[in-house]
């Protein structure tokens, strides 16, 4: 005779959710309780400046201005921010429709908040094409590679801290963003190189 709680209880696809769900929202919570007086502002005014890939945009203009290998590293970026930028929005939230955080029930303090957004939350477009845009021009300049990254790890946890996204929203937007730059650069017969592993 056997006792086994995992024969009894086999976990499905649901279950699986559930918990993974339960996990997201502790982290948000978990990000919401910790007092950060000194970056609440700054993460708030990033989290600002990426809306509609603005800095994202602001770099490969530069990167553009410089002919040869910026240029393409321009190109690419932008046409990886496009690809990630309609997956996220015009697949991604419309499959998922997963709602907003409650920034209100989590008690975000005000210094944090940015505009909610009115779209679904899943996976946030923010990081996807924040990540296309570093992982494509990293691909063909190197040295971008890096701080660009570092910058698109922080425009990720901004919408984590300002309320606006749960932890599973950003990392599935980073792994869309990977995703669309490869794509992108697999079609200009560039490699993808990955700075942080």
């Amino acid at each position: 005779m056997t006792n086994s709680t995992y024969e009894e209880r086999p976990v499905g696809i649901a279950a699986v959710l559930s918990d993974l769900r339960a996990v997201d929202g502790a982290l948000y919570a978990a990000v919401a309780a910790t007092p950060t007086p000194t970056l609440d502002r700054g993460l708030r005014r990033l989290s600002n400046a990426a809306d509609r890939s603005k800095i994202s945009f602001g770099v490969a203009a530069a990167l553009a201005l410089f002919p040869g290998r910026p240029r393409r590293a321009a190109i690419l970026g932008a046409g990886a921010i496009t690809m990630a930028s309609a997956g996220a929005n015009l697949l991604g939230k419309r499959l998922v429709r997963r709602s907003r955080p409650d920034r209100e029930a989590a008690r975000v303090i005000v210094d944090r908040h940015v505009p909610m957004p009115t779209s679904a939350s899943f996976p946030s477009g923010h990081t996807a094409s924040a990540v296309a845009f570093a992982t494509a021009v990293g691909a063909v300049l190197p040295p971008a590679a890096l701080p660009l990254s570092a910058l698109a790890c922080a425009v990720g946890y901004s919408r984590i801290h300002t309320g606006v996204h749960y932890p599973g929203d950003v990392l599935a937007g980073a792994l869309l963003g990977a995703t669309s730059a490869t794509a992108v650069l697999a079609l200009a017969g560039v490699r993808a190189t990955w700075p942080i592993s």
